[in-house]
């Protein structure tokens, strides 16, 4: 096989290496300014902060696997640099728990038990609020509202207990649903958009979500269809969305204005238009991709990239560059054709027709239906 020959193998190696290291810091950063914004109730803001941590640890690592082509000054300031990275994740993670300080505490009266207090008893299965399921293995998607204990005090405990119900009876409703049939959350009062633990569903985002879009997740899917686009269509985009631990599923992600993030994700079609697109050990998945930036892939095998559908294109994607086919693999650095991806050729790639009319679903379309007719399903 032919080879670069060294000193020019190890300066375009080390150019790439640089190139990709800019893009991770840039999109740590931009994933740590955004925690701040990133709500707290049930865990988000805490999976936010620890996939920037892995984010850290992997980039530290890699650092240390480039070490054969890059000159000792220059890993000494990448080190630095992840350093630095660390130290203000931590700032801000201290900033999110302050200690506490003592306090004595008045005996409280039983009858008189806040609506907090009493998410957290059942939280800690102390209590059993009434319509409260505590099991989770089915849990439908969790839109995090303002937090409770965030609510202006001037407001009335009747509106308190009011919303409460309301969110609780939006998950009940969502749970009592054929697996078959659309599901549309409601985002009455959704900052964010996280979705998981499911199968054999379809869950479009309403139009109504535009709000929510500070960030998105989409984690632990199996055999199901999932639509982001409609509220990014003529709405906000997303700010940052990752993608985790899916499998023979469709996930269409709509806008995202910054990174996406795909990890762990098999035998699986991602439909995405974002401005940095980063993939980690994931295998055969098809990709439909606007980028407006050089996509990424890690640990990855059997990938296969082509444009973005019509259907999904906006005015904000049709006037930004597109580098979908400019892929980026920090795991072949080789001169040989990199084997872990491929682009889709014409007359394989999903027709329009599919993506107009079959994706959305119905009445008449199943969920098998539309998984078959994008290949997710053969």
């Amino acid at each position: 096989m032919a080879t670069l020959p060294s000193h020019q193998g190890a300066v375009g190696s080390k150019e790439r290496f640089f190139k990709y290291f800019q893009h991770e810091v840039t999109a740590l950063q931009e994933q740590m300014d955004r925690l701040n914004t990133t709500s707290y109730s049930g865990g988000e803001r805490n999976d936010a902060a620890d996939h920037c941590l892995a984010g850290i640890d992997r980039l530290s690592h890699e650092v240390k696997d480039a070490s054969s082509y890059i000159p000792t000054y220059d890993q000494r300031t990448y080190g630095e640099a992840v350093k630095a990275l660390s130290e203000k994740l931590q700032n801000i993670r201290s900033s999110f728990d302050p200690p506490k300080k003592f306090q004595f505490k008045t005996r409280k009266n039983p009858s008189a038990i806040s609506l907090s207090d009493a998410a957290e008893l059942a939280q800690q299965s102390k209590l059993r609020v009434p319509g409260y399921n505590s099991d989770t293995s089915n849990a439908t998607s969790s839109f995090a509202p303002t937090p409770l204990d965030k609510l202006s005090p001037t407001e009335e405990k009747s509106e308190q207990e009011m919303l409460a119900n309301k969110a609780l009876q939006n998950v009940q409703h969502a749970d009592t649903e054929a697996a078959s049939a659309v599901r549309k959350p409601s985002f009455s009062n959704a900052k964010s958009v996280a979705i998981s633990n499911h199968s054999g569903v379809h869950i479009i985002l309403p139009t109504s979500a535009s709000h929510a879009t500070s960030s998105g997740t989409v984690s632990n899917l199996r055999h199901s269809v999932v639509d982001l686009s409609p509220p990014t269509t003529n709405g906000g985009p997303f700010a940052g969305l990752i993608l985790k631990n899916i499998k023979e599923s469709l996930v269409v992600c709509g806008q995202v204005a910054g990174p996406a993030h795909i990890t762990g994700v098999e035998n699986s079609v991602i439909v995405a238009a974002c401005r940095q697109f980063r993939m980690h050990g994931s295998r055969n998945v098809d990709v439909y991709l606007h980028c407006s930036s050089r996509p990424i892939i890690e640990d990855c095998e059997q990938v296969r990239f082509a444009p973005l559908p019509e259907t999904y294109i906006t005015s904000e994607t049709s006037s930004s560059q597109n580098q979908w086919d400019q892929i980026d693999d920090f795991k072949w650095l080789k001169s040989e054709p990199n084997p872990h991806f491929k682009l889709i050729s014409p007359q394989d790639v999903i027709e329009e027709e599919v993506w107009k009319n079959t994706v959305p679903g119905g009445h008449s379309i199943s969920l098998d239906q539309i998984l078959k007719a994008v290949a997710v399903l053969h």
